[in-house]
C-alpha cells in the first residue's frame, strides 16, 4: 500500500497519519471539484491526480501511485466497463470504486465481475463515499446490501442466467440506449460508433436474447430494471 505519511499533534505528541491517495476520473469538472473538496475535508485522504477520459486515466495510473480510483461508467472515449477493464491491465492491483447515476440492478455486478471494488450510486455518493474508500483502501471490496442481495440471487440461479448477462459491454449499452428509445443513428452519434456498427450490435443482442424487435428489447429492460 502506498499511503502518504503527514504529520499532526495531539496534546503535544506527533501523530502520523496515514494519507490514502486518490485518483478522480470523471468527465464533469465541476463533480470532480464536489468529489475533491470532500475527499481534502476528510483530513486522511490525498487527491493525486485527476483525468476527465480514459486515455487520460491511464496516464494517471502510470505517473502516479495510487490506492484507490473513483471511476465513472460513463466517459466520452469509452464505456465505464471498457475503461475498467484497461486500467486494470495497467495496474491489477489498483481498487477501483465504480460511480454512476445508474442504479444497482443496471451495472454493479457487471462492474464487479469486471474487476470493480465497489460500486457506488452518485445520488448516494456524498453519504456513502469516504467509506467506501476507506474500505477499498484497506483491500477489501465495497459492497452495499443491495448489490449483495443481487450477487446472491445470481450466485443461487447459476443455472439460469438472465439472458442480458451473455451481451458484451456494448452489446448491453446498445440494448439501454434502444430501451430508452434512441435510434439506431442517435447511438451511432452518442457512442462516436458508425450506423453500420451499432447496427450490428443490435443484430448480435436480439439474437443472443432471442428477441425480433425494439419493443421486444424495451420491454425485457423494463421488466428487468435495466433502465
Amino acid at each position: 500500500m502506498t499511503w502518504r505519511v503527514s504529520h499532526a499533534r495531539i496534546r503535544g505528541i506527533r501523530v502520523d497519519i496515514q494519507k490514502i491517495k486518490v485518483i478522480i476520473v470523471d468527465d464533469h469538472a465541476i463533480l470532480r471539484s464536489g468529489i475533491r473538496q470532500i475527499l481534502i475535508a476528510s483530513g486522511d485522504i490525498e487527491v493525486v491526480a485527476e483525468a476527465e477520459n480514459v486515455a487520460q486515466a491511464i496516464k494517471c495510473v502510470r505517473e502516479y501511485a495510487a490506492d484507490v480510483m473513483l471511476l465513472d461508467i460513463s466517459l466520452p472515449d469509452k464505456t465505464g466497463i471498457e475503461a475498467l477493464k484497461l486500467i486494470k491491465r495497467e495496474n491489477a492491483a489498483l481498487n477501483i470504486l465504480m460511480l454512476s447515476m445508474y442504479m444497482e440492478e443496471q451495472y454493479a455486478v457487471r462492474s464487479i465481475r469486471s474487476g470493480a471494488s465497489g460500486y457506488l450510486c452518485k445520488h448516494t455518493a456524498s453519504e456513502e463515499l469516504l467509506t467506501a474508500i476507506h474500505t477499498l483502501a484497506k483491500g477489501k471490496k465495497y459492497i452495499t446490501p443491495n448489490v449483495a442481495e443481487i450477487l446472491a440471487e445470481q450466485v443461487g440461479n447459476d443455472h439460469t442466467v438472465a439472458p442480458h448477462e451473455a451481451l458484451s459491454d456494448r452489446e448491453f449499452q446498445v440494448m439501454r440506449l434502444i430501451a430508452s428509445g434512441n435510434s439506431v443513428s442517435e447511438i451511432a452519434d452518442q457512442l462516436a460508433l458508425s450506423v453500420k456498427t451499432v447496427s450490428m450490435y443490435r443484430a448480435r443482442l436480439l439474437e443472443k436474447m432471442h428477441l425480433k424487435h425494439n419493443a421486444d428489447i424495451t420491454h425485457y429492460a423494463i421488466k428487468n430494471q435495466l433502465v
